[in-house]
């Protein structure tokens, strides 16, 4: 070994280069990595395992199921607004295997997540081994492989120097705002043991600018004359906006001009929900509000957004037929959306741009009364559905309404599938870009208590508010054993609603009668739907007892005013509090004006069916291409 290198496994050298790896934006730089989660395994512990033992400022924290490891990870830069994240580690097989759905998530929402999967030997001279799926047709083929269409990046390190030229690569991508996702590098397990000289100057210390990328003179010039010449034009605040922190610009853009905003899920929180030009949610789980205005829109101006079909109403939000887009965008595939105008760049520092050649620039003032009085209606409604006081149990939309009116202004409230995110869409009164945490991209049952984990990590002065329904405890509750673990405080407030109640309600919807969606005794071996009643015997599940087998405190609630106590003395508590109330799976939130594509079998034998294909085929020529 001379001077200039350091003989290192592949693995110690793996974690030496990421804990030297730093990012910095507008003057402020912090390590990438906060560290490492996973399960250790016979693919991952002789070799990585024992990198991160002789590197313990790298710090290793255990999980409970490698799925759950990257959720949280996920939540972790959703909260650091992407400027960091975890690496997650597994071992082969099964290991492997259960992070596919967290990759899937992180790359739908464009978060990045490094993650570090065991894999077959290189060597190949001891195949097969453990957990090795073999194909007859490749020697170099693993059930790693089943990560590439779901990572940003993805390689497989079948020699120690591949090192050097795979981690910088790993590092641009996950570090990108417009490429960034899920990065997946696959790990031999011989090979993690294996040494090589590598050179000093790869583990010094890097720091990844996180560029502010300004927009296309022309494109910016193009886009204030669509806006000067619009009408009705609105705002679609996405994810973008709050990931490029450009918050503060974007009330200072519509203060100035009186262009009225409607959030996706991702973007909620963009502008605080009393800005009188807030309009709430857009789109198949929108507000009535902002679909009204959408509705007669001529121009669209979406700043950080993707079109989700959620967003778009399956493209029938936009009915006005001379209607336009203009999409400020980092990434270049989602400002191509929808033919509109592509505005390529940050959207901080667009939106200023923009502001500046719109100066003087403001729509007619009873087109801003008009979006004022629609965000005044709706805050009304709102407060009605916050008012409601169902017997004998509570609506969701009463829970959300304690929750919102008890939990602090600058607390975290998370969720991520079910009916829960189409109603806290709509009635959630955001006061800062993360008090509202949806995973929505994926909406992945089982993110909802590892995403809380990743995001009290991330902010921990903040109380986390995780809703999670019965049906996703029971797919994914075993980080609530990490966060009791770690001393991680959560607020887990489990809704007992009898089964799936969003697919119920889409069931019914769909005249299919709730089937297979109620957690009940079978009747003759068969499942029923909701035309059985309360006629049914439902499942002994004591959600209570779970939970407090896992270490957590619990507080069983059978009133709404049981639910105010409770949670108040959640957030009073210093350790992970559960607190289970049951409530009616029948009553919802309207739908405001909107449709979402859900397609109805052409033929079918079912009454309900062949009427609700009837409602289908006259919403679905509503749908449009948005072409000039």
């Amino acid at each position: 070994m001379t001077t200039s290198t350091v003989r290192l496994t592949m693995a110690q050298a793996l974690i030496r280069f990421l804990k030297n790896q730093y990012v910095e934006r507008d003057g402020e730089e912090m390590p990438f990595f906060a560290g490492c989660f996973g399960i250790f395994g016979h693919g991952c512990v002789a070799g990585v395992g024992e990198a991160l033992l002789e590197n313990p400022d790298f710090r290793y924290y255990q999980v409970r199921n490698e799925q759950g490891a990257v959720h949280a990870a996920t939540a972790y830069a959703k909260v650091k607004n992407r400027m960091q994240t975890f690496a997650c580690l597994t071992s082969i097989g099964p290991g492997a295997t259960n992070m596919i759905t967290g990759a899937a998530t992180a790359t739908i929402n464009r978060l990045p997540v490094l993650l570090l999967p065991g894999d077959i030997y290189a060597r190949r001279n001891v195949a097969p081994v453990l957990q090795q799926v073999e194909s007859a047709q490749s020697q170099d083929f693993s059930v790693n492989d089943c990560f590439k269409p779901v990572s940003k990046y993805w390689d497989r390190i079948n020699r120690p120097d591949q090192l050097i030229t795979a981690l910088p690569e790993a590092m641009r991508v996950l570090t990108s705002p417009s490429e960034t996702g899920a990065v997946t590098l696959a790990l031999p397990q011989d090979v993690q043991a294996e040494a090589y000289d590598y050179p000093v100057a790869f583990f010094r210390k890097r720091v990844w600018h996180i560029m502010r990328n300004r927009a296309d003179r022309r494109a910016l010039q193009a886009a204030a004359d669509l806006i000067r010449a619009a009408k009705k034009p609105m705002i679609v605040a996405g994810g973008g906006v709050i990931y490029a922190e450009a918050s503060e610009t974007l009330r200072q853009f519509v203060d100035a001009t009186g262009i009225p905003v409607g959030e996706t899920m991702a973007g909620k929180g963009s502008l605080r929900w009393d800005h009188p030009l807030n309009l709430g949610a857009i789109g198949a789980t929108g507000t009535l509000a902002a679909n009204r205005i959408a509705k007669d829109a001529d121009l669209v101006i979406g700043i950080g957004t993707r079109y989700s079909d959620f967003t778009t109403a399956s493209k029938t939000a936009w009915q006005n037929p001379a209607v336009r887009f203009i999409n400020i965008n980092v990434t270049e595939f989602d400002a191509g959306k929808h033919h509109g105008l592509p505005v390529v760049g940050d959207a901080r520092e667009t939106l200023g741009e923009l502001g500046e050649l719109l100066t003087g620039y403001a729509v007619d003032p009873a087109y801003r009364a008009e979006a004022k009085r629609l965000h005044d209606e709706w805050d009304r409604e709102v407060q009605r559905i916050y008012d409601i006081r169902l017997s004998p149990l509570p609506s969701q939309g009463e829970l959300i309404g304690v929750i919102n009116e008890i939990s602090g202004p600058d607390d975290i409230m998370l969720n991520a599938a079910g009916s829960m995110p189409g109603d806290l869409h709509k009635l959630w009164r955001a006061t800062h870009p993360k008090n509202f945490h949806l995973e929505y991209g994926n909406s992945c049952m089982g993110y909802e208590i590892a995403g809380g984990l990743g995001a009290k990590m991330a902010a921990p002065e903040r109380d986390v508010f995780v809703i999670v329904g019965d049906g996703t405890w029971l797919m994914l509750s075993s980080e609530l054993v990490t966060a009791v673990q770690q001393g991680v405080k959560l607020i887990v407030l489990i809704w007992d609603n009898g089964g799936f109640k969003s697919i119920g309600a889409l069931s019914r919807s769909l005249g299919m009668e709730g089937f297979g969606t109620r957690f009940i005794e079978p009747e003759d071996g068969m499942l029923v739907g909701d035309a059985a009643g309360d006629a049914v015997q439902p499942l002994p599940i004591d959600f209570a007892m779970n939970a407090r087998s896992l270490g957590a405190d619990v507080i069983e609630c059978a009133t709404r005013d049981d639910y105010v106590a409770a949670l108040k003395t959640a957030k009073a508590a210093d350790r992970t509090t559960v607190v289970v109330i049951k409530n009616d799976r029948l009553h919802g939130v309207p739908s405001y004006e909107t449709w979402w594509d859900v397609a109805v079998p052409e033929v079918s034998e079912v009454d309900g069916v062949r009427a609700a294909r009837e409602e289908y085929d006259e919403k679905r020529v509503m749908e449009r291409y948005f072409l000039e």
